[in-house]
């Protein structure tokens, strides 16, 4: 479990450095530092992908993975259970003086979504599962630390509140792949981190301001990309190698 406590713990302390900074961080090093973390979104993204095994697989479960998330509307009802928790942290933490109610809440919202349901978090505790392996929750809590600690200079200490949420949410996960950790082999886990490489560099597109994608509705691709991928292997490919055969 100690991928998600080192990165539940990097947020909380960069929420609170950065709440206790405050103004002082110049608005240049506030704008140009998050583009930095979006790069290298894409290159952890980058370095998952050339680990794949079945590209049919992977890119079939990338699509009917985001026709669910579409229909089930995911990135939209993750917005909206977010917004109802905004009250509770109004209560225990009171917005940063300057900053009106609504572009607080609006602002806080994308964060605790950033941070709580982003593919890198989910894929990286389910990852650590799967095959024990916290090196991705690691490089995770680098960004965060800093990432919380300059979105906490304009929205205060409510920022390092994100930790529990996170790392509830990270625990699930990561017990979730444990259990079925058992049924897995090396091609299978190479397809599930194919997988989520691609949505942790549609991440970076995000994270930099280039495109709002909804990365939220790719996540179901995570949960049948292994069944997918064994399927291929064990049923289609060998129909396919009889009939050219």
């Amino acid at each position: 479990m100690i991928g998600p406590i080192v990165n539940s713990s990097a947020t909380l302390v960069g929420g609170i450095v950065g709440g206790l900074l405050g103004d002082r961080l110049s608005e240049k090093f506030r704008t140009q530092l998050p583009l930095t973390f979006g790069a290298a979104s894409m290159g952890m993204g980058i370095a998952m992908i050339v680990k794949m095994n079945t590209l049919p697989a992977v890119i079939a479960s990338l699509l009917f993975g985001a026709i669910i998330g579409e229909v089930l509307s995911l990135e939209k009802n993750i917005g909206r259970a977010a917004s109802k928790v905004r009250g509770v942290i109004d209560a225990l933490v009171p917005r940063k003086e300057g900053i009106s109610q609504d572009e607080f809440l609006d602002k806080f919202v994308g964060i605790l979504v950033l941070f709580v349901a982003s593919g890198t978090g989910i894929f990286g505790a389910m990852s650590e599962g799967i095959t024990g392996d916290p090196t991705i929750l690691f490089a995770k809590s680098l960004l965060d630390l800093f990432t919380a600690g300059i979105f906490a200079t304009a929205l205060g200490l409510s920022v390092a509140t994100i930790a529990i949420p996170q790392i509830i949410v990270q625990l699930i996960l990561l017990f979730l792949g444990q259990s079925i950790m058992a049924m897995t082999t090396p091609q299978l886990v190479g397809d599930f981190s194919a997988l989520g490489g691609i949505i942790m560099f549609v991440t970076g597109f995000r994270i930099c301001g280039i495109k709002s994608f909804p990365v939220a509705n790719l996540l179901p691709g995570l949960f049948i990309v292994m069944p997918i991928s064994h399927y291929w292997g064990s049923a289609i490919m060998p129909w396919v190698i009889s009939l050219t055969g």
